[in-house]
């Protein structure tokens, strides 16, 4: 049986995640050369090829995924035994990993983290901002504890802690013809200049999904990676996005935008999540925060 240095898995594990080695050596703050050379070790210690190089990058062979997944599940029980020595000093210091949908952020910092931040000052949050498949993909591999997402794909690998109906809506300005609409439809919504997401988002996969089973085939005047800019197009006058309500909170409460509910069935049945790894035990910050979230986001308190 052959034996291997556990801290050369890392440099597989970054240049897997990172798509080179390159970005890898970039990420650690090394040259090329050194991670190449770790991985080269591992190789050779393993008597195995770990990584085939294409044009687009790096991709691991079968043992290489053996590897990558033997790493992470070290990683993951370095973390609970960490959560563990966190329950022992009480939440007076910790991390937590969050991450998240661009329209959960402004909410997610004027409620959950500001009053958790008020009563745990001494605990860190990382928040960063990603689209659907990314945030499920760093939930189920252990980079982040918690997700917050809307219309997340089924995965057997991911647990929800928490959900809350969200339908999709029109988001108009205020003297749009559609404002004054009990509800509309996307066939209504095909004769405006419509703004939506572009990516892998679920919301975009939400309105694709309701376009195939109408038959009805939105065709935008402005694509966009942020819901922001979608928001700018809205409120100068300019068109129709699609949004869930709690992408666009602050908007409504100061009655820039109006929201109009969509008569679609897909539409209408989505939802937002909390999610984490099916199986992990977070650190007690990280259960504590999730309460927070629950407690804090007008999203859940809407479907309390």
């Amino acid at each position: 049986m052959h034996a291997f240095q556990d801290s050369r898995a890392r440099y597989l594990f970054e240049a897997v995640s990172n798509g080179s080695v390159r970005a890898a050596a970039e990420k650690l703050g090394i040259v090329p050369s050194a991670v190449s050379r770790q991985i080269s070790l591992l190789e050779e210690e393993l008597s195995v090829t770990l990584i085939e190089r294409h044009r687009t990058g790096v991709v691991p062979t079968a043992a290489g995924q053996l590897i990558l997944d033997y790493y992470r599940q070290h990683q993951s029980h370095q973390h609970d035994m960490l959560a563990k020595v966190d329950a022992v000093r009480g939440l007076r210091s910790g991390n937590i990993s969050v991450v998240s949908g661009e329209g959960f952020a402004q909410e997610l910092i004027e409620g959950p983290i500001r009053q958790f931040r008020q009563q745990y000052p001494n605990v860190s949050i990382a928040l960063e901002i990603y689209g659907t498949n990314e945030i499920v993909r760093r939930v189920r591999e252990d980079v982040a504890e918690i997700g917050l997402v809307y219309y997340a794909p089924a995965d057997s690998r991911i647990t929800s802690r928490g959900s809350a109906h969200q339908p999709m809506h029109a988001i108009v300005a205020p003297g749009h013809p559609l404002s004054r609409m009990a509800h509309t439809s996307l066939q209504q919504l095909s004769e405006w200049p419509v703004a939506l997401l572009q990516g892998v988002y679920g919301i975009r996969q939400l309105v694709e999904y309701a376009e195939h089973a109408e038959k009805i085939r939105l065709s935008p005047a402005l694509t966009s990676n942020l819901i922001s800019v979608l928001m700018g197009f809205v409120t100068s006058g300019q068109g129709v996005t699609l949004l869930p309500q709690c992408a666009v909170t602050t908007e409504l409460q100061q009655g820039r935008v109006v929201a109009v509910p969509i008569n679609n069935p897909a539409l209408l049945s989505a939802d937002v999540q909390l999610i984490t790894r099916a199986g992990r035990q977070l650190s007690p910050a990280a259960n504590r925060f999730l309460q927070y979230c629950m407690q804090g986001m007008q999203a859940f308190q809407e479907a309390a």
